[in-house]
């Protein structure tokens, strides 16, 4: 599925990218918690679900997609701008020790380069219009510019206070640029004075966290768009995925049937073919990493997100529940991918998938 960005020629030694990789001791099988359901009794319900079932893990949301810590932060850069205000998530030192104690993997989820809210209390580190100003995207949102190092540290500080209160993996989700097209470079002046394409630097900001965090004792990974696994550019938001790869210890493809065009992969409406939009977008991501690995490189474990969700607003969409999301899963694992995360934006997940498999 090519682009208007085919033209460029990215690197095939990706040796600079290639850190030593671990693995964790299970296959990590998990559901995404935001900070509301994390403080609610829900929690509970999701935890009593993983102690009867094959999941394990829970992703919890330490920096959400407006940019708001969801518990109280020491960080110093956090207090200074006071983005620990909302604080979803009483106490999160006990939510922690409840996992340890039910023998829950955890990973901290970490919105990075969507951030309004520093946007909007540092604009100087905001994407910057050409024509002047904070640059917002079509849903009018502000962006931090992933070219400033700042921005890096931010995250960074995060990730490391999330590593010492424990969490056991730190996943940046929104590491990329906006998926707004041409718009983006037509009115974005970035801080680029190295002339750094959008990929090289996505990939230099997770080996700079990587090292970072290499005496934290945690994993790193990075959520990335489901179609990387398939085109040959980076879509225009900075997401190569050979890059990626070669950086972070578990690589997750957001592979939402929902979110894939009509025709992708020859099917008229993918999210009417969960088992098939799976098992193709994933044997072109075992395409990648064998061809990464062929070049003396490691690549990272693939461990895609699934869809629990209903698309009400795609033309011809299906419903999902239990059937479709165990289709997903079934598809990962006749390639032999075995981990999966599940994505609902509410929390609310079709339990039977678990409950009525004797797979625990």
């Amino acid at each position: 599925m090519p682009t208007y960005y085919d033209w460029y020629q990215y690197p095939t030694d990706y040796s600079l990218f290639n850190l030593n990789r671990k693995k964790i001791p299970r296959e990590v099988k998990g559901l995404y918690v935001s900070g509301h359901t994390a403080e609610s009794i829900r929690i509970d319900q999701l935890i009593d679900l993983l102690n009867k079932t094959e999941l394990n893990s829970l992703v919890i949301d330490v920096k959400e997609d407006g940019g708001y810590l969801t518990y109280k932060s020491n960080v110093p850069q956090v207090k200074e701008i006071t983005s620990d205000r909302k604080t979803f998530i009483s106490d999160i030192d006990a939510l922690l020790q409840k996992a340890r104690e039910n023998n829950i993997y955890t990973i901290a989820r970490i919105v990075t380069f969507k951030d309004p809210f520093l946007a909007g209390a540092k604009p100087e580190i905001a994407m910057q219009k050409i024509s002047g100003g904070v640059w917002r995207d079509s849903k009018g949102v502000s962006w931090v510019d992933p070219y400033r190092k700042e921005v890096w540290d931010y995250n960074i500080a995060i990730a490391i206070e999330a590593a010492k209160k424990g969490f056991k993996e730190i996943q940046f989700d929104y590491v990329r640029f906006p998926a707004e097209g041409r718009r983006l470079d037509r009115e974005v002046q970035f801080n680029n004075p190295e002339n750094k394409t959008k990929a090289e630097i996505i990939a230099e900001f997770l080996k700079y966290a990587k090292e970072q965090l290499k005496d934290y004792n945690v994993f790193i990974s990075a959520d990335v768009f489901g179609l990387t696994t398939t085109v040959i550019d980076d879509m225009g938001i900075g997401q190569k995925w050979e890059l990626i790869t070669a950086t972070v210890d578990y690589i997750s493809p957001m592979m939402y049937p929902s979110h894939y065009g009509k025709w992708s992969y020859g099917l008229p409406i993918p999210d009417a073919y969960p088992y098939e939009t799976i098992k193709f977008g994933l044997e072109d991501a075992i395409e990648k990493n064998n061809k990464v690995a062929n070049q003396g490189n490691t690549p990272a474990i693939i461990r895609p997100w699934y869809q629990d969700f209903t698309a009400t607003w795609v033309k011809g969409h299906i419903d999902y529940g239990a059937e479709e999301v165990l289709e997903q899963i079934k598809a990962g694992k006749d390639l032999g991918i075995n981990e999966y995360l599940i994505w609902n934006p509410r929390n609310t997940y079709s339990e039977r998938a678990w409950l009525n498999t004797n797979n625990k």
